[in-house]
């Protein structure tokens, strides 16, 4: 493939520089857009050691018009994945996330409009279905809907039919509606449509590839609003039992960091993608009490058992795992990397590793909103 000259907004981030990385293994020009937030990147907001020395990298605000059209300069294509992250932070930084993830992608495509680029390849989430697909006990397939408040109240954790039986969890496909249940998945959404206006409308291939739970080397060990994974690495390394809410049994998808990166190449690569939306998982559903298991035993923690909090947390989803059958068929994705052997390269990072525990804070701020049920 000729060499490109490609953009990436947030790429200094865990998912952006894993990019980066086999971007440029394949003869690419990076240049990325960050704007090191200490929540990510420390209070020092330096350039990241593990960012690619071949990054250009172009430290700004993906709201800041000017520095949005310097970083588009002699681009080719686009991956925003600039972003304010986490569902639990976002039912109270309300403008925040809303101005950073709404607002910074209607700058970016305006910026567009004089910097055309001939792919933008947007990361959503799967946070925009809130619950999955479900099959009710007659073989229907049935949207997942939000559980109520009484029902939380009393701990019953499943998604309920209309007579109160649970209705057993399938794999997500792209055809079930959104339905967003936090600022974060609503913000998400947004990016997502205005992506996929923006490009039908201006004629420039567009794509948004729904990632799932990612995990792997390079996350951000001191956000407590990061992926549960992370989240539960910190607690451990800080010798604290990992925090789980309702009852553990809530099924997700976590698929490496790696497998996100190739599908975004390959979202670049393949040409019948544009105007796609594709889900980025692994295929495979794992309760989170299972994956509180499994770190705590790759990193020799076995003995901290988790705590479980027996509370919802408001925004959360009860099951949402990935149909990826699209993904295969269209953009060739096959994830490569098994979970166990994606834990233990994480372990193996986390040795060198410093985490600060924030995560009582964080609890403690959403228990002051009545956030937790």
């Amino acid at each position: 493939m000729k060499s490109k000259r490609i953009l990436i907004t947030g790429g200094a981030g865990f998912i952006g520089s894993h990019l980066a990385d086999q971007l440029i293994e394949r003869g690419h020009q990076v240049r990325v857009l960050d704007c090191l937030l200490p929540q990510v990147h420390g209070e020092a907001r330096e350039r990241p050691a593990y960012l690619n020395p071949e990054v250009e990298l172009h430290v700004g605000d993906v709201r800041d018009a000017e520095a949005v059209r310097r970083a588009l300069e002699g681009m080719d294509a686009v991956y925003h994945f600039a972003a304010a992250v986490g569902v639990g932070q976002s039912m109270y930084e309300i403008a925040h996330y809303t101005s950073v993830n709404n607002l910074g992608t209607a700058v970016l495509l305006e910026a567009l409009l004089k910097h055309p680029v001939k792919k933008l390849i947007v990361a959503s989430s799967m946070s925009v279905y809130g619950e999955g697909l479900f099959r009710a006990r007659d073989g229907n397939l049935v949207p997942g809907t939000d559980r109520p408040r009484e029902q939380l109240q009393a701990n019953q954790w499943e998604v309920l039919d209309v007579d109160g039986q649970p209705l057993a969890p399938v794999p997500t496909p792209e055809t079930k509606p959104p339905a967003l249940s936090s600022v974060y998945a609503l913000s998400k959404y947004d990016q997502e449509r205005l992506c996929l206006i923006f490009g039908k409308a201006y004629n420039i291939p567009t794509v948004a590839l729904r990632f799932f739970n990612v995990y792997g080397p390079r996350q951000a060990l001191s956000n407590p609003y990061t992926g549960v994974l992370a989240i539960f690495a910190s607690r451990l390394m800080n010798n604290n039992a990992p925090l789980i809410f309702e009852d553990g049994f809530q099924q997700r998808d976590f698929v490496s960091v790696h497998d996100i990166a190739l599908a975004c190449r390959l979202a670049l690569e393949v040409p019948e993608v544009a105007g796609g939306v594709f889900n980025i998982g692994s295929g495979n559903a794992v309760t989170v009490r299972e994956v509180a298991a499994a770190i705590a035993e790759v990193m020799g923690k076995s003995h901290i058992r988790p705590e479980i909090a027996g509370k919802y947390r408001v925004g959360d989803v009860r099951h949402c795992f990935a149909d990826i059958s699209l993904a295969r068929k269209v953009l060739g994705y096959e994830p490569r990397v098994g979970f166990h052997q994606g834990l233990t390269e994480l372990a193996e990072w986390l040795r060198g590793q410093v985490a600060t525990d924030r995560v009582a804070e964080a609890r403690a701020e959403l228990e002051a909103r009545g956030l937790t049920v």
